[in-house]
């Protein structure tokens, strides 16, 4: 194999040095069946990391190109953002600074999956620093805005990094990631961390680590999934899995990050973007992926999003202890049924002997 990438193992999994890339996620040989068992036949070849599956055309890879300048091939750089020859700073560790980076070009791969290393550090101490690192599959590009330095009520997907609590009646702990997907008629409420649009998130312990930090985006027939190597195990840990993610071709890729009163240092070291081998179905080729509305098929009203220290909603799916209470209480009723049904029974008997 050459020598310029990971090489990557069936599954979500360990990653493995030799090539310098991060492994392509995928079901491993035991969630396989689990999945197949959930979800119904998933068809994917997963990518192996070669250059036949990396989309450099999407990708920013170094060495760069066009250090010390405003902009690089393929990619725009807006606000405070500065290219080094080691990494893309999106902000210094300075007050009211934003920045952006952009790909030129719009992705009209149906089937994708983003890896970005990236570094968030500064001086500041516990919720003393700020804002955080957004990543964007949006249709608008190199719109400045309030939402970690990018517009609001945008039309796309876009990943929340986010290292400060705005909310201070939150038990969420931070750092935490979370995902939020809009048609343009959804604002970020940044009061509350955007809980009231979240479609879900963790906990990740990203900033200040004296390693390099990893993320990885898939998206796949409708399923979006997130992972992350924040431990230096050279292992991806699950983060955000959805089904019923709706997203169209034709937008473009970003990152940016804001600063307020409080500052960071957000750097980007690397963004790859691999095509994923996957077979649609004839009636799903003939759709016109450009005109989907972004969306997702089952997104719960804010109302539910009633935090628990971890991050998870209260609201989310039925889990197996909420499955358990509810058989408990289905049995309870059936018990006290049966004991009510058994003395009126018995009431009516001795009724009917006394009229005899």
């Amino acid at each position: 194999m050459a020598a310029e990438g990971w090489f990557w193992r069936w599954g979500w999994g360990r990653r493995v040095p030799g090539r310098t890339g991060l492994p392509g996620p995928g079901p491993g040989p035991a969630t396989l069946v689990h999945i197949l068992l959930l979800l119904g036949p998933v068809a994917a070849d997963i990518t192996d990391g070669n250059s036949e599956h990396l989309k450099r055309e999407h990708s920013l890879i170094k060495p760069y190109q066009g250090v010390g300048s405003s902009s690089m091939p393929l990619w725009d750089f807006q606000g405070s953002t500065m290219l080094t020859s080691q990494y893309v700073r999106l902000t210094p560790d300075e007050r009211s600074k934003e920045g952006s980076i952009w790909n030129h070009q719009p992705c009209f791969l149906k089937d994708w999956e983003m890896h970005v290393h990236f570094k968030v550090h500064g001086t500041g101490k516990k919720n003393l620093h700020g804002d955080g690192i957004a990543l964007w599959y949006t249709r608008d590009r190199l719109v400045p805005g309030p939402v970690f330095g990018s517009k609001d009520n945008f039309h796309g997907l876009a990943i929340f990094l986010d290292t400060y609590p705005n909310d201070e009646t939150t038990e969420r702990v931070f750092p935490y990631i979370s995902v939020m997907v809009n048609n343009g008629s959804l604002s970020y409420d940044h009061s509350k961390d955007g809980r009231w649009t979240e479609l879900a998130g963790c906990v990740a312990d990203f900033r200040n680590r004296d390693h390099d930090t990893f993320l990885a985006v898939r998206y796949s027939r409708n399923r979006l999934t997130v992972m992350t190597d924040l431990e230096d195990k050279n292992e991806w840990k699950n983060c955000i899995d959805i089904i019923g993610v709706r997203l169209p071709t034709g937008y473009y890729f970003g990152a940016s990050a804001g600063t307020g009163d409080l500052s960071d240092n957000h750097d980007i070291i690397s963004i790859k973007l691999f095509q994923l081998m996957v077979e649609h179905t004839p009636d799903e080729e003939n759709i016109d992926w450009t005109k989907i509305e972004p969306g997702v098929s089952f997104f719960k009203s804010p109302k539910d999003n009633v935090d628990d220290p971890t991050g998870n909603f209260r609201s989310g799916p039925l889990t197996g202890w909420r499955v358990f209470l509810l058989l408990l209480c289905a049995l309870l009723g059936i018990i006290v049924c049966a004991v009510v049904g058994a003395v009126v029974f018995q009431k009516r008997q001795e009724r009917n002997k006394r009229f005899y």
